[in-house]
């Protein structure tokens, strides 16, 4: 996981590891997966990408 290094820095240092995320077209939302398991984690509710985890690139 990323560290977030002094308190009341407001900023992640680093990237979070053994995460991606892919993005969900039927439900236009951003999924969280485990990238050891391979399975689903999160789902962000906004619509917005994760910040600081690697996006899947499609085939």
């Amino acid at each position: 996981m990323a560290t977030n290094g002094k308190s009341g820095d407001n900023r992640r240092h680093g990237a979070v590891k053994d995460r991606s995320q892919t993005s969900n077209p039927t439900i236009d939302q951003w999924v969280k997966r485990d990238s050891e398991t391979g399975r689903f984690m999160d789902v962000k509710q906004d619509g917005e990408p994760f910040k600081g985890v690697r996006k899947e690139t499609s085939k």
